[in-house]
């Protein structure tokens, strides 16, 4: 993911944040409700599609992989939303996604392995996984550089508060990366905007989809939280669309994702390696000196573990 947001130094971290934050203000996040709500119900379809395939008729049942289904919604909402291009995952497997998902996997498989042997010479074209990473990298890097192309060569440069007050609900264009590429004064570097396009691709679906998966797990074992929530859809919502404004109102199923999202913390595990030698306060039963870390230390903390203990949430 390069230089992207999640792996930045502070100081890269600081200036891309900067530049990316005025990006979600209110008028594209209203013109995203719209655009969720039309993938979401591609989602729905597809369900449909399946129970009436299987004759469902209110006493049968199908094996569904939620979080396969919701990933495919998230990698749709994204790519919509902030590059302006459909994967069409729902109904499809395009050779992107094929990509996104070996990428992400390698990732993974890198977080944890004990000896970083992808990088001794001649790994990537040797380790079979590994050239792969790199046909997989290729693959997508090639699509977000011609998205970038493509944006760049239409570009209507302006100031930030002249592309907040766009109207974004008729707008062609209304992702992310247009209003990147059109913002006056910053410095539209190909390879950050790539950087940047790869973090909320590769990290922002899967995170999306595993909470999505865990509430409605969690909404299955209490049907009565699940009755107070459809109760609360149907009065907010009713039948018409929804809205960013009625979005809000949803407060219990907002409380159901912050549940979902203590208990089953996306990501569960963060890893932070020490760039200086430091001493870490014992806690609540620890050393009472501490514990120092050597400079070059990777240190796990588990968020799903702190975020449960009894001592903070009495729970």
């Amino acid at each position: 993911m390069g230089k992207g947001l999640i792996p930045a130094d502070l100081e890269t971290w600081k200036q891309r944040r900067r530049v990316i934050a005025p990006g979600f203000h209110t008028s594209y996040l209203e013109a995203m409700v719209k655009l969720f709500t039309s993938c979401s119900e591609r989602t729905v379809l597809k369900i449909d599609k399946l129970l009436e395939g299987e004759g469902y008729s209110g006493q049968k049942s199908i094996e569904l992989d939620l979080e396969a289904e919701f990933s495919n919604l998230a990698l749709d909402i994204i790519g919509l939303g902030v590059f302006n291009y459909d994967f069409g995952s729902v109904t499809n497997e395009s050779p992107v996604i094929k990509a996104v998902y070996g990428t992400l996997f390698e990732a993974e498989h890198r977080s944890t392995f004990y000896i970083p042997y992808w990088k001794f010479p001649l790994a990537r074209w040797i380790v079979p996984r590994q050239r792969k990473f790199q046909d997989d990298l290729k693959v997508i890097n090639t699509c977000l550089d011609g998205l970038i192309r493509n944006a760049k060569e239409s570009r209507e440069e302006t100031d930030v508060e002249k592309l907040q007050q766009r109207d974004y609900s008729n707008l062609k264009d209304a992702s992310l990366l247009r209003f990147l590429v059109d913002m006056r004064g910053v410095d539209v570097d190909d390879r950050q905007l790539r950087d940047d396009l790869m973090t909320m691709l590769i990290a922002g679906h899967e995170t999306t989809a595993a909470v999505l998966t865990w509430a409605v797990f969690l909404l299955a074992q209490n049907p009565d939280k699940m009755k107070k929530a459809q109760a609360e859809v149907d009065s907010v919502l009713g039948t018409g669309k929804p809205t960013f404004e009625l979005l809000k109102k949803l407060q219990y199923i907002r409380l159901i994702v912050v549940e979902a999202l203590r208990l089953y913390p996306q990501p569960p595990l963060l890893i932070r390696r020490s760039l200086k030698s430091d001493v870490l306060p014992g806690g609540h039963k620890g050393d009472k000196d501490g514990y120092t870390i050597p400079a070059g230390t990777d240190v796990f903390i588990s968020v799903s573990t702190n975020i449960c203990d009894t001592l903070f949430y009495g729970i």
